[in-house]
């Protein structure tokens, strides 16, 4: 079995955010990841962050690095000059998002879609870049049914994506069923999963509430029952997404893409529980 590994990262604030920022890029630089991603925000001072990001992981690790470039609330000019930026940096792989919206801003800028920002990447650089685009085997939370949902993730693809990364989820079906409904689309591309250790109920609930993303209640039972407990919820928490990656891999994932939160000892776990279980070394990775 074969599969490729990537982590995410949101760009710190602090100098301490930083220095812990590039300890743990430096422990997940040990398991030969494809790439690092890096989150972006709206508005000058995030997006300035994304980039700071970027330079000191392409600097400080021997991973390719992959900003999120989000286009709601950027004008055309804008997003140029950044994909120039990156380019320049020698950065091979964007992951294009629609984003949200900044508080307080009244307009959505030039482009209201991701499939306009891969069109706009591939108008503009050609095919520099591998793009990845999100994908919500659980429907977006904005989407009116799941084949509207389908047939925005479609423009994405015919627009250019090369791939796709997924929200996170913990019912494997809802994966295997999305992929099932893609390929009924004529879509193809890699798909990998998105994975969200589970490390403490409270924040993972917020995080779920925010963008969509379904606990199972059988889980979410689980977890609430060990109250304050968090050795236990994140006992539990590894036993069930270690399970689910098992499930994906063997079913035919790509890969698994690990939702950190600059934080690498949750994913570090996981990957160790399949180490211990496997006759054979973890494979080598799978470039697309």
């Amino acid at each position: 079995m074969s599969y490729h590994l990537s982590f995410e990262f949101f760009p710190p604030k602090t100098i301490d955010g930083k220095a812990n920022l590039e300890k743990n890029a430096l422990l997940l630089m040990a398991e030969a990841p494809q790439f690092f991603s890096v989150t972006f925000g709206a508005g000058g001072g995030t997006r300035e962050g994304t980039i700071d990001a970027v330079k000191m992981l392409h600097e400080k690790t021997a991973i390719p690095v992959a900003p999120h470039l989000a286009c709601v609330g950027s004008i055309r000019e804008e997003i140029i000059a950044i994909l120039q930026e990156y380019k320049a940096l020698g950065v091979r792989r964007i992951v294009a998002l629609r984003g949200d919206m900044p508080s307080g801003m009244g307009q959505a800028g030039d482009l209201k879609f991701a499939s306009e920002l891969v069109a706009l990447i591939r108008e503009t650089t050609q095919d520099h870049f591998h793009i990845e685009v999100a994908a919500y085997p659980e429907c977006h939370p904005q989407a009116k049914n799941a084949e509207s949902d389908i047939l925005n993730f479609k423009k994405k693809v015919d627009a250019g994506a090369n791939s796709a990364i997924t929200q996170y989820f913990f019912n494997p079906d809802a994966y295997f069923y999305f992929l099932d409904h893609c390929a009924k689309h004529g879509i193809f591309i890699p798909i990998t999963p998105g994975i969200m250790p589970i490390t403490q109920f409270g924040r993972l609930q917020r995080f779920s509430d925010m963008c969509g993303a379904e606990i199972p209640r059988w889980i979410r039972c689980r977890l609430e029952s060990y109250g304050d407990d968090i050795l236990s919820q994140q006992s539990f928490g590894l036993e069930v997404v270690h399970h689910l990656c098992e499930r994906l891999l063997a079913g035919g994932a790509p890969g698994l893409h690990f939702y950190t939160l600059n934080h690498a000892e949750s994913s570090l776990a996981l990957l160790k529980m399949f180490n211990n279980i496997s006759t054979p070394k973890r494979p080598r990775i799978k470039t697309i």
